[in-house]
């Protein structure tokens, strides 16, 4: 069973609040670039650099990374990794740069994230954006961004999906895994 925790209209609302807070940070959008996680942080990365273009005139930069080969688990936990390109179109060095992820839990993502950037050059800054902030960590990283800060149990977890175009996040148990949103789930 899943528990609808942001729907459509609350995603739209937090990125919105979250552009605007990016842009006031930073002075704007000229030196930024987004970077989506793969593979959840790519969709939030593009409808942030939307939002962040209303708000400022001005596209940012958007790439994506992979972080399969940077896991620390990777060879114990991954015997065939589906690994997939990175595509960082721009220069990295001196540049501000956003990671963007869809759940932030453990901080392991990110530290893997923050490896792979790096071997593209050293940013001015990496700043961290998540959907949803879930607690749990194991290592000392924190979102600089969020849309929902919440604590959840370990035994469930939280996932984001997209249906018709529309972001859910939902919570659902540890060991399920439809991916539908509560109102997509069970319909047939």
């Amino acid at each position: 069973m899943s528990e609808a925790l942001l729907d459509p209209i609350a995603i739209g609302r937090g990125l919105r609040r979250v552009a605007v807070e990016i842009a006031e940070r930073g002075g704007g959008v000229g030196d930024l670039a987004l970077v989506g996680i793969r593979r959840g942080g790519e969709p939030i990365a593009a409808r942030l650099a939307t939002l962040l273009h209303e708000i400022e005139g001005k596209r940012p930069l958007v790439g994506s990374v992979d972080i399969t080969l940077y896991r620390d688990d990777a060879a114990t936990a991954l015997p065939n990794p589906r690994i997939g390109p990175s595509h960082i179109p721009f220069a990295v060095d001196g540049r501000r740069i956003i990671l963007v992820d869809d759940v932030l839990y453990t901080g392991r993502t990110i530290r893997a994230a923050v490896d792979a950037l790096l071997d593209y050059g050293r940013p001015r800054r990496i700043e961290l954006v998540v959907l949803v902030d879930r607690g749990g960590r194991e290592l000392p990283i924190q979102a600089d961004y969020a849309v929902r800060k919440i604590e959840i149990e370990s035994a469930r977890k939280v996932e984001v999906v997209e249906r018709e175009g529309e972001l859910y996040a939902i919570i659902v148990p540890a060991t399920h895994g439809s991916g539908a949103p509560p109102s997509l789930e069970g319909g047939s």
